[in-house]
């Protein structure tokens, strides 16, 4: 099966002998040189990208088409290849939609769609393909459920962290404590805290700093 690379490219993939005997025996293109002769489009309401893809519509152009593969064949992997389709099958379906591309370029009308929007499309519904047709994993292969509920243990650690830091806050003056409580327990702000103890802005700002460093020196004894 082809792989697209990281980084593909259409000298890449005419390169391949496999599919460059595809493309010449289908007509995509014949055994000689890729020149940039690509026919102007009169029309200059459409993208760049649209432009190419009429080009290969009217005039059959490997210049264009080449164009279209180097610009859509990476972000169409990266499109693909992301949740659990996988690279390897993203790589394929890169590779049959660029082959479409260039099969049907002629059912592509501008004045509908972009061409950016036509060939996602394309590569949306050819993954969906792909997925329905692709077995379900057997329930040996499928991954071992692990529960979000703690153990006991789990339970048993938390209990005893949360008896040191009762410990600890039992330790600190009443001042202290208060502070501690309404900054972090009740999550206020410390402008709303200066507010309610009527106490300047900094003196509650250094005095949660001592609270906290008389804290965790109270912490670090406990265990």
């Amino acid at each position: 099966m082809l792989r697209v690379d990281t980084t593909p490219s259409y000298d890449a993939w005419q390169g391949d002998t496999a599919l460059a005997l595809h493309a010449v025996r289908d007509g995509i293109m014949e055994c000689e040189e890729i020149v940039d002769d690509t026919p102007k489009i009169k029309d200059t309401t459409f993208n760049e990208t649209t432009r190419w893809l009429i080009a290969v519509r009217d005039h059959r152009d490997k210049a264009a088409f080449a164009k279209l593969f180097d610009y859509f064949a990476p972000r169409l992997k990266a499109m693909l290849s992301r949740g659990q389709f996988g690279a390897a099958n993203a790589d394929d379906v890169v590779q049959d939609v660029m082959l479409r591309v260039w099969h049907k370029a002629a059912q592509f009308d501008p004045h509908r769609a972009e061409a950016g929007a036509w060939i996602y499309r394309m590569a949306r519904n050819r993954q969906i393909d792909v997925i329905r047709r692709t077995p379900p994993p057997s329930p040996e292969d499928m991954p071992e459920q692990v529960s979000d509920e703690p153990d006991a243990v789990q339970i048993l650690a938390l209990e005893q962290e949360g008896e040191r830091l009762r410990q600890a806050l039992a330790a600190l003056s009443p001042e202290q404590r208060q502070l501690l409580e309404q900054s972090f327990f009740d999550d206020l702000a410390h402008s709303k805290i200066s507010a309610i103890n009527n106490l300047p802005l900094g003196t509650i700002k250094s005095r949660i700093r001592l609270g906290l460093e008389r804290l965790r020196r109270e912490l670090k004894d406990l265990r």
